[in-house]
């Protein structure tokens, strides 16, 4: 007999929300899962709040200010979260979905991608960096990078990510544990994007960071929440 496909995700849309209750929810409700838990997509947004991945380095924040920073357990580096950032956290069983880390990664950028097309702009994939990136001087260009992700020969070395003409729009920072994720995506729509300038996102001296305003598209949270919800829905199923 073939196997039911999984059940649609159980999604829920958060507001505002504290960052450390929000991981804290995040890890009770890993803990306690059991085979028949439904798998969930959280959506919000944080007040502003710096968070230092597994990986992260404390010299890559300058100066926080009055800005908390948080040390969080999901992969990664330093980034900055704040109002006009919508947050995806997939909380998903693996084994039940059938795929693994590479390809769950993936599917988070295609739904990033097509959230962005959705409103008129292109993102890209970069060799080497995770997460969504856009041209600054043609938000909306197709043409194909050649920093993109290609083929490589068994036993090169990875590529050094090139950020050349590019912003970040989009970070992932995911943590997998017994086989079930939580963390996820942030998209940037409409922020204060001051507090980047004051670490080194991601681990990047030369990283920008950009958001969908920034690229000339004037929309809300909530609608930008609603579509990346609907693109999640569908890849990660």
């Amino acid at each position: 007999m073939q196997a039911s496909a999984p059940a649609a995700l159980d999604i829920r849309f958060l507001g505002r929300v504290d960052y450390a209750c929000a991981v804290a929810a995040m890890q009770s409700m890993t803990a306690a899962r059991g085979p028949h838990t439904p798998d969930a997509l959280w959506l919000c947004e944080h007040p502003p709040t710096f968070t230092q991945g597994l990986a992260g380095k404390a010299e890559h924040v300058l100066t926080a200010g009055s800005i908390p920073v948080v040390a969080t357990n999901r992969g990664g580096q330093v980034t900055y979260h704040g109002p006009g950032q919508v947050v995806a956290y997939p909380l998903l069983d693996f084994q039940r979905r059938g795929y693994f880390v590479k390809e769950y990664v993936h599917r988070l950028e295609e739904a990033t991608i097509r959230t962005l097309a959705h409103f008129g702009i292109t993102g890209h994939r970069v060799a080497g960096a995770p997460g969504i990136y856009v041209r600054l001087d043609d938000p909306a260009s197709h043409a194909a990078l050649p920093q993109r992700p290609q083929r490589r020969l068994p036993g090169s070395a990875a590529p050094q990510p090139d950020f050349t003409g590019l912003g970040k729009i989009a970070a992932l920072g995911i943590k997998v544990s017994r086989h079930c994720s939580y963390h996820g995506l942030a998209l940037n729509v409409a922020m204060d994007l001051e507090p980047f300038q004051r670490i080194h996102p991601c681990g990047y001296l030369d990283l920008t960071t950009v958001d969908m305003r920034r690229c000339g598209v004037a929309t809300d949270w909530a609608d930008v929440a609603v579509v990346l919800a609907q693109q999640l829905q569908a890849l990660l199923n």
